[in-house]
């Protein structure tokens, strides 16, 4: 009977000891610095809202948030150096939109999509369509009625193949049924300038970047592509408002980490993360860049990376966009 019922205590203490190490884990974490991988080179948006978090984070884990800089294969390098990681919380990954456009547009990635789990959504960035003030164009209902009036005739700037432009553009195009041409510029600013030139008829860009033309009468918004206004334009309408159901594109920021994270470690993070992202000057710093509060927790991020990536891969099918 002794026999048995010691084994029997055997049997529990292993069952709960992965707990009580996860518990105990969560308890002590963070005992050191924490390093936090941005994906692409120092001074962009992202790596701009990087440097934002970080020291707010810092204060409410008690460690240093270290930024290492990792740039690369349009965010995949850091991606994969952040999924190679150990789960133990102290690698963290800043998550953008490589995470869900790289599976749809690459065939082969330097890590895999289930290796990076979400924390946490901090924000994002809306997109606008744009035309020259010149063109007479005044509505997004103009621009679609045009282009199918000249199958081909009119077209759009990016500055890459599979960039958020051209991306933009393919989504209006299946969406909408007209066919626009793309120009590839070399960078945005070049695709703006040849906009204003009249080279092109419309372009897809991120507001921050186009938002000082806009203001400066320069480029005339015809829509922002987010399912709410942006309050940096807010008489613009959304592609939704303007006849096109459904279209929503946005560049987003926020935390991710390595799969396997315990349980206590992410729940710990994310609260912490909501805290910094509830905090007025946070919020207010994230609208001077061009940027929109966004929270979101694990979880609804993780519906959304979902969907997201779903999107694209439609997108990449129709426009026979791949990348490698």
């Amino acid at each position: 009977m002794q026999r048995r019922n010691w084994i029997a205590a055997a049997a529990a203490l292993a069952a709960i000891t992965p707990f009580l190490a996860s518990t105990a884990t969560a308890q002590n974490w963070p005992a050191r610095p924490i390093k936090l991988v941005v994906p692409f080179p120092p001074g962009g948006l992202i790596d701009n809202m990087a440097r934002l978090v970080a020291p707010k984070l810092a204060i409410e884990l008690g460690q240093p948030i270290v930024i290492d800089n990792k740039p690369g294969a349009g965010g995949n390098l850091g991606a994969a150096e952040a999924a190679r990681a150990a789960a133990d919380g102290y690698t963290l990954l800043m998550a953008s939109p490589p995470l869900t456009i790289s599976p749809a547009l690459y065939s082969k990635l330097p890590y895999k999509p289930e290796q990076i789990v979400p924390v946490a959504l901090l924000g994002r960035v809306p997109n606008v369509l744009v035309v020259n003030p010149a063109s007479g164009i005044n509505s997004l209902a103009e621009l679609t009625a045009l282009a199918k009036s000249k199958p081909g005739q009119l077209n759009y700037a990016s500055h890459q193949q599979g960039t958020a432009p051209h991306r933009g553009a393919e989504l209006y195009k299946s969406q909408s049924g007209a066919f626009v041409t793309h120009i590839p510029y070399r960078g945005a600013a070049a695709g703006l300038t040849g906009l204003m030139a009249g080279e092109v008829n419309m372009m897809f860009d991120n507001l921050p970047s186009a938002l000082g033309l806009i203001n400066g009468g320069k480029l005339k918004a015809l829509a922002v592509t987010t399912f709410q206004r942006s309050s940096a334009l807010p008489h613009v309408p959304t592609m939704e408002e303007a006849g096109m159901k459904g279209y929503q594109v946005f560049a987003w920021f926020g935390v991710a980490a390595p799969a396997g994270l315990p349980a206590p470690v992410a729940q710990k993070l994310e609260q912490a993360l909501e805290r910094v992202a509830s905090q007025p000057e946070v919020k207010a710093a994230m609208l001077k860049a061009g940027a929109e509060p966004a929270w979101a927790n694990a979880q609804g991020l993780a519906s959304f990376m979902q969907a997201d990536t779903a999107q694209w891969k439609k997108v990449a099918a129709f426009a026979k966009i791949t990348l490698d």
